[in-house]
């Protein structure tokens, strides 16, 4: 994976296995990535960390991934982040939820390790290519 320009990953969920986990593949691989474990510090280390992309449970105890993503775009001031869900929840509504959230993709635990590579991969690769040329960046495929 090319990582130039090292990408700034925030995982957040409430449970810490999936978290750390998700921070430590993409550690591995030569991404910036940082684990959060609930709404609140996401949002304390989003401020420091300035993250590229966030990926984010629906559900937690202290505030819901969808009302997260509203707080990220407020405390961003209109810097570019791209939203990915990463939630147990896989029927109709939530992909609705998801997409009136503003969440670029809605991905189904458990999530193929490789499929997540290839995922934010794209998504590194979207950003690149969006900051060389001005043309925003497009949906990539989620498998």
């Amino acid at each position: 994976m090319e990582t130039t320009s090292r990408l700034r990953i925030l995982c957040v969920d409430d449970n810490q296995d999936v978290a750390d986990s998700e921070a430590a593949l993409l550690q591995i691989v030569g991404f910036d990535a940082r684990a959060c474990y609930d709404a609140p510090g996401a949002l304390a280390a989003a401020r420091e960390f300035r993250p590229d992309v966030c990926l984010i449970d629906l559900h937690m105890p202290d505030m819901n991934g969808d009302k997260l993503v509203a707080h990220l775009r407020e405390q961003t001031g209109g810097r570019p982040v791209l939203f990915v869900a990463v939630t147990a929840m896989s029927n109709e509504e939530a992909r609705h939820l998801t997409e009136a959230a503003g969440f670029l993709l809605h991905l189904v635990k458990p999530v193929d390790p490789h499929d997540l590579l290839r995922i934010v991969d794209d998504l590194w690769r979207l950003r690149e290519t969006a900051s060389r040329t001005g043309v925003p960046a497009v949906r990539p495929e989620s498998g």
